[in-house]
């Protein structure tokens, strides 16, 4: 925690504990020795009450885009953990099934539903999903995203700028328009945005901007859905996830990276 801390307070935290440090006495050494067994204790303790499910979500229902690995699937996870009936999707049914099971096992209720969220049909087919199966939506995560290339903006072409822009953005808002009609009062809309949202650099550039646009998404919606409706941006930096591979392992990528697997060191992240 003293990393939170402005540096004159570092200093002064690190100071005391040193001076901490000094026993004299064979009491206070007694004491001391006490005092730290009582805190590992209450250390297992603290781990072991971070495993039980707080159950602060029980009754509401979330729904998850992309969800069936990386990011995606450990929001899931959570959510259902913290009791809330979960919605996954994935383009594949394969993915669907497996991530579906997985979550079941760990005593989650959730149903699955293949889902390409550029694909207007299979976007109200995941809404119709969770209305169907729980009757209403508390929480909509938007986690879908796509990064095709790593060329220059200028030299993308428009195929690629135009799926860029369907997935990591103009899918946002269409589900959120099909979701909206059965999103409750006091639900929320999570948007996943990223660090390079706040700085595009060269190879993620184009990704970055439509990072970039959902900040601005999420202010407008903000406002937009408010105050029934709480809508926030996560912007994640680097993830290892099956989806952040190429980072490590695209030769532009780490020719511009300046070291192999680095993940610190990736251009905006």
């Amino acid at each position: 925690m003293c990393l939170l801390l402005p540096r004159f307070h570092r200093r002064r935290v690190s100071f005391t504990l040193r001076k901490s440090k000094q026993i004299t006495t064979p009491a206070r050494r007694t004491t001391v020795q006490a005092a730290a067994t009582a805190k590992g204790r209450h250390r297992s303790s603290a781990g072991a009450a971070m495993e039980v499910k707080c159950r602060r979500l029980e009754g509401k229902v979330a729904v998850v885009t992309a969800s069936t690995q990386g990011i995606g699937l450990a929001i899931a996870e959570r959510l259902g953990l913290e009791g809330a009936a979960v919605v996954i999707s994935s383009r594949k049914q394969k993915n669907v099934d497996e991530a579906v099971e997985r979550l079941k096992a760990k005593g989650i209720t959730v149903v699955g539903a293949v889902c390409h969220v550029s694909d207007a049909q299979q976007r109200k087919g995941l809404i119709d999903t969770a209305v169907k199966n729980f009757g209403h939506i508390d929480i909509l995560v938007s986690n879908a995203a796509a990064n095709p290339t790593v060329d220059g903006i200028l030299e993308m072409k428009e195929a690629v700028l135009d799926k860029l822009w369907d997935i990591n953005v103009k899918a946002s808002i269409l589900l959120l328009q099909d979701a909206a009609p059965h999103l409750r009062k006091g639900s929320s809309v999570i948007i996943i945005s990223s660090i390079t949202g706040y700085n595009p650099e060269q190879g993620l550039a184009m990704y970055g901007v439509t990072k970039t646009a959902l900040l601005g998404l999420t202010k407008a919606l903000a406002a937009e859905m408010g105050p029934n409706t709480r809508v926030n941006c996560i912007a994640p930096g680097f993830v290892p996830t099956r989806f952040a591979s190429f980072l490590t392992t695209n030769e532009t990528i780490i020719g511009l990276c300046g070291r192999h697997g680095c993940g610190c060191r990736i251009p905006g992240l």
